[in-house]
């Protein structure tokens, strides 16, 4: 298979979800309470179905199961990644997720590293992240009495920013965000404070104060970022993140370029603008993936994408 393999999103409704998935990128969201569109997942969950090619309608998981060459024969039971555009308009739950070790033993899944890319927020929006406790005890005493004031870290955020978060980091979105995710497939998330609320039935949401102690790091520092700048004929690549598990990069288009593949595979998630992939069009709104198959492409227009490849524990 020599072309790219488009995906239909699959969207999760939410008690902070808004509309701007809809009016930023002309998704049909089920309503204005849509938090999230899974842009490009086969986590059972919401796997998305393949939208062109030979393929379509199949599912993302399908695929990976029974053409691995398409992936450059990645290992692995499950598809490793996961990628999503967040819309928060209201504040989602203080929360961390688990490493592999601790959620292939207690949960059966991957853990849960990720990492954002501000694409939009309000003036002065801020993000909870990392805290200031020293010890277990200490964090367990904060988010007993709900001394949040003291326990968590707020930042001040603005579109264009890119954070990186570990399992094991203390976070949550804040209203007037949205945001794009990379993350391992994985839906674990232990919830330590969601503002007493509750959904339309009037029961508030499970907390997992026990688990989230069990995974939260000490100290509670965030990794700072060093992006680094590759421009070249056509446009540039900015580089944001490389672990072991994903490489997450921006290629800001405005012009004409030709690329070749190495990868196991390539995701592209159109943010903005529009342009071609070879003859192909493409839209703010698309996501993508280049097979392995897939060994040179050419991107033009006036377009910016997110781009994500797996990291060396995968290959």
């Amino acid at each position: 298979m020599t072309e790219a393999i488009f995906f239909e999103p699959v969207f999760k409704e939410t008690i902070w979800g808004g509309n701007r998935l809809h009016s930023v990128y002309g998704y049909a969201i089920p309503s204005d309470h849509t938090g999230e569109c899974w842009a490009i997942s086969a986590h059972p969950n919401g796997d998305c179905k393949i939208a062109n090619g030979p393929y379509q309608g199949k599912t993302l998981s399908w695929l990976w199961q029974h053409h691995r060459e398409l992936f450059g024969d990645l290992k692995g039971d499950v598809f490793p990644l996961l990628i999503k555009y967040i819309d928060a308009h209201d504040d989602l739950s203080v929360q961390v997720h688990p490493d592999d070790d601790y959620a292939g033993k207690y949960e059966r899944s991957l853990g849960k590293n990720e990492c954002w890319y501000v694409l939009d927020c309000e003036k002065h929006t801020r993000m909870v992240m990392g805290h200031s406790a020293s010890s277990k005890a200490e964090a367990e005493k904060l988010i007993e009495t709900e001394d949040y004031a003291h326990f968590l870290h707020f930042i001040d955020i603005k579109p264009g920013d890119f954070y990186s978060i570990p399992a094991g980091t203390i976070h949550a979105i804040c209203g007037g965000s949205l945001i794009y995710e990379v993350q391992q497939s994985s839906d674990i998330t232990y919830r330590v404070y969601d503002y007493d609320r509750t959904d339309v039935n009037g029961n508030r949401r499970a907390l997992h104060v026990k688990q989230s102690l069990d995974v939260l790091k000490i100290p509670g520092d965030v990794p700072s970022i060093m992006k680094k700048e590759y421009p070249f004929s056509g446009g540039t690549e900015i580089i944001y993140l490389e672990t072991p598990d994903f490489h997450v990069s921006r290629i800001v288009m405005d012009g004409q370029a030709d690329f070749t593949n190495e990868e196991p595979m390539i995701l592209l998630s159109v943010i903005a603008g529009d342009g071609y992939l070879d003859s192909t069009k493409l839209q703010k709104g698309m996501n993508l993936m280049i097979p392995s198959t897939m060994k040179a492409f050419r991107l033009s227009g006036q377009m910016q994408l997110m781009k994500t490849i797996v990291g060396r524990k995968l290959k």
